[in-house]
């Protein structure tokens, strides 16, 4: 069996070069999305623009069911921490909106105008506001970097006030970058800035998860092997720490086609995030 060694680390992260057509993106989810807006701002089911915080990206917006919502899911966007908005994501609320649960969208300061480690505090204020307007069960669930920073929201470490915390029922990261010690042999380490004490401190699958936790690693069949690894070794990791987990790895999916089911209720995707 031949020695596998990671020689190129830029192209093990490295999507768009990797994905064909992938200059179909970000249009393909720009448009849908303000599609989505438009159409439940009409219907008066979007506040938009939430504040959550005192700088210019700390804003929510905050997608509502037609009838008393059944909790509250939080989707946080990907874009390796530096890249992209709430904007762009909007018409991936609708499975969950559409299941009768509230959704809400943040965005957040992007590097290298913070660390990390600012990011996630950031993403715990969002979900406390938003926490604070919605009753009934939470779920988390993000993208990429997204999924980083929804899994880290529930270790041990985690920022979140106690009683928000407790309302967390079901973790879902989306190719979510677990471990950010690879990252720092990027040439995108530049912006991020990882260093070895932010890596210990802010990899979820360095840290504990809090007591009952349950999450679900899913990534789809054709992402970069570093993604499919990522994705395995939280749910690894956490299935010996306690943690109730699963790892589902989505056939005939690449790193930016995956998150579409969460557009449709009827979809796995989302029908996994929004199970207790």
């Amino acid at each position: 069996m031949p020695d596998h060694r990671i020689a190129d680390w830029d192209n093990a992260y490295a999507n768009g070069d990797n994905i064909a057509r992938s200059d179909r993106w970000p249009a393909a989810w720009s448009e849908p999305a303000q599609a989505f807006r438009d159409a439940l701002s009409a219907q008066g089911r979007a506040r938009l623009d939430i504040a959550y915080g005192d700088r210019p990206r700390n804003r929510f917006d905050l997608f509502l069911p037609k009838a008393t919502p059944k909790g509250l899911v939080v989707f946080i966007h990907g874009g390796y921490w530096m890249e992209t908005n709430k904007s762009l994501w909007s018409h991936l609320a609708n499975g969950a909106v559409g299941s009768g649960f509230a959704v809400a969208m943040p965005s957040y300061t992007q590097c290298p105008d913070i660390r990390i480690a600012g990011i996630v505090t950031e993403i715990a204020a969002a979900i406390g506001t938003a926490a604070a307007m919605i009753d009934g069960p939470l779920m988390l669930t993000g993208h990429s970097a997204g999924g980083h920073l929804a899994s880290r929201m529930v270790t041990t470490s985690t920022p979140l006030a106690t009683d928000v915390a407790r309302r967390v029922r079901h973790i879902v990261s989306i190719s979510g970058l677990h471990d950010l010690r690879p990252l720092m042999r990027t040439d995108m380490n530049a912006a991020l800035k990882i260093d070895e004490h932010e890596a210990l401190t802010e990899s979820p699958a360095l840290l504990r998860p809090m007591d009952g936790v349950r999450i679900t690693c899913w990534a789809g069949g054709g992402e970069r092997s570093e993604f499919l690894r990522q994705n395995a070794l939280l749910a690894n990791i956490w299935t010996g720490l306690g943690a109730i987990t699963n790892a589902v790895v989505e056939p005939d999916r690449h790193h930016y086609d995956v998150v579409d089911g969460l557009a449709d209720p009827a979809h796995p995707l989302t029908r996994t995030l929004i199970s207790e």
